[in-house]
């Protein structure tokens, strides 16, 4: 299938159906597109505002059958008050240095990712993960992508993949020690980049799928407002 962009048209992929990774004895099944290398940050953009995410240079959303449960959701800075759990998650990451760095993956990357996945998605299905993959996932883009680096007296603890996209940053995938649960660090790193959309001023933080009933998913329906891709376009929603 295809559809149409303004001086352009996309062709549209279908993925065999397989487990669901988020709900019990469900199936899912997904669309994607390869993005133009000579138009790739346009393309991602728009694709982007109608609810796709990256991977890599392709772009794919949720298209499963009698499924909705997959929402797009984004959070509007400007809007967003930090409450008093926020600020003791920030005030007791204080002591952590930031670093802007290219889509360069690195072994300290890498081993980081892997006592992750260990530790948080063990059944996942990036388990079998390899040094090549990793490298793939950061550094094959045509589109504005960069790493935050998050340390602790010189270690790597966290690590997060963004996109700059034309209204917003979209967090592509991120990790970090499991070791440090107290730290909250998850939590953090997306305080952190709503304090970095607020600055540079972009108006979103986009957060990816929300799935209801989905625990992996939970944590994003504690960020208020929020905002969900529906028929009738990017509403305020209350999960």
């Amino acid at each position: 299938m295809s559809e149409h962009f303004p001086g352009r048209k996309l062709r549209y992929y279908l993925t065999i159906p397989g487990p669901c990774p988020y709900l019990p004895n469900l199936e899912e099944r997904k669309v994607f597109v390869h993005l133009p290398p000579l138009e790739a940050i346009s393309v991602n953009d728009q694709l982007s505002a109608i609810g796709f995410r990256r991977s890599q240079n392709i772009a794919y959303r949720p298209a499963c059958h009698n499924c909705n449960a997959c929402q797009s959701v984004r959070i509007p800075v400007n809007e967003y008050v930090l409450s008093k759990s926020d600020r003791r998650i920030l005030k007791r990451n204080i002591d952590l240095t930031k670093s802007f760095v290219e889509a360069e993956a690195s072994r300290e990357q890498y081993e980081l990712l892997q006592r992750y996945l260990r530790s948080r998605h063990p059944d996942g299905g990036m388990m079998d993960m390899t040094w090549p993959d990793l490298v793939a996932m950061i550094e094959d883009t045509l589109v504005r992508t960069h790493i935050i680096e998050y340390r602790l007296d010189g270690r790597l603890i966290g690590c997060v993949l963004v996109d700059a996209l034309n209204d917003g940053l979209s967090l592509v995938y991120s990790f970090y020690d499991p070791d440090l649960m107290s730290r909250s660090l998850g939590r953090y790193v997306i305080l952190d980049h709503i304090a970095q959309a607020q600055k540079v001023g972009y108006p979103y933080v986009y957060l990816g799928y929300w799935v209801k009933g989905s625990p992996k998913m939970d944590y994003k329906s504690r960020y208020r407002p929020l905002e969900g891709l529906t028929d009738g376009g990017w509403q305020r929603i209350k999960p």
